[in-house]
């Protein structure tokens, strides 16, 4: 099962999504929309396979668990 993390960079560009499944391991999604694209692309990726997708806030505390 693959993890994958949607987290605010530190720049507040957008988010990032994070995860070992990913060719470079990280993709960087500006806003608007930032994190429902960041959703939308790992959920196509784990089409094939169990996912788990964990969305952070700028605290890094996990806000929402979705499985995909």
């Amino acid at each position: 099962m693959h993890v994958y993390e949607v987290r605010p960079r530190k720049d507040k560009r957008g988010v990032d999504l994070i995860s070992d499944a990913l060719p470079f391991g990280r993709l960087w999604y500006a806003w608007p929309d930032a994190i429902a694209n960041a959703i939308g692309y790992a959920e196509h990726r784990s089409r094939s396979h169990q996912a788990v997708i964990r969305i952070y806030d700028a605290a890094g505390n996990v806000v929402r668990n979705a499985r995909a």
